[in-house]
């Protein structure tokens, strides 16, 4: 299907190996923004020390981070659009500047999901989640929470890589069918939802009002 909002429409394959289409959005600065925290501000001493400053503060203290450090993807595709940070007061300390980073991640991933459901005409009813970032249990609370659904972590966090090898190996012949090995349907951990749909729609017209500022 063509998307009308914003979505790459990728080419794909069923496990059939029979050719398919899916809607992608393409996010420029997601996990990267957590890698430049510490990089490039020095502000985490490692990647992982990002959950326990968020969790030690109880919100972001106003600011909203908009990492556009080389323009917005979907589905703005806006790739003149610049980094802000606003809402920043003296009060605001390296706690709230990693909470504003996670959360940013967090906004632009509901900025895709709910172009996919206006494009699909279909609500999802959960999220499957993997990658380096799915390590951190404050981000995938703060996901579930905007976007009110569940949020399922694999056993496995490195899915993709793992789909890839699965695939050649099928193409290869060496392994006809069945689940990839280290694979299981379960996952790990699921965060479900705790936020009103008031609080939420609140936090996420926070973030679209930061966007609507940068690219006024």
């Amino acid at each position: 299907m063509s998307s009308k909002r914003g979505l790459l429409t990728t080419l794909a394959c069923d496990a059939a190996g029979r050719p398919s289409y899916a809607l992608e959005g393409a996010v420029f600065i997601a996990g990267a923004v957590i890698q430049w925290l510490r990089d490039g501000l020095g502000v985490l001493a490692r990647a992982a020390e990002s959950e326990r400053l968020a969790r030690s503060v109880p919100d972001a203290l106003g600011t909203v981070l908009v990492p556009a450090f080389v323009g917005l993807g979907a589905p703005y595709w806006r790739p003149d659009a610049r980094g802000a940070w606003l809402g920043l007061t003296r009060g605001v300390t390296r706690a709230h500047l990693a909470r504003a980073a996670l959360e940013s991640i967090a906004f632009q991933t509901r900025d895709v999901v709910d172009a996919m459901a206006a494009d699909s005409g279909r609500a999802p009813r959960r999220l499957r989640v993997d990658g380096g970032a799915a390590a951190n249990d404050f981000l995938l609370q703060f996901q579930a929470d905007l976007l009110g659904i569940a949020v399922e972590r694999p056993r496995l966090l490195e899915t993709t890589a793992l789909g890839a090898a699965a695939l050649a190996a099928r193409a290869a012949g060496w392994w006809p069918s069945g689940r990839p090995p280290g694979s299981t349907g379960k996952p790990a951990r699921v965060f479900r939802p705790r936020l009103t749909r008031a609080r939420r729609d609140a936090r996420y017209a926070e973030w679209k009002s930061a966007v609507d500022r940068l690219l006024a």
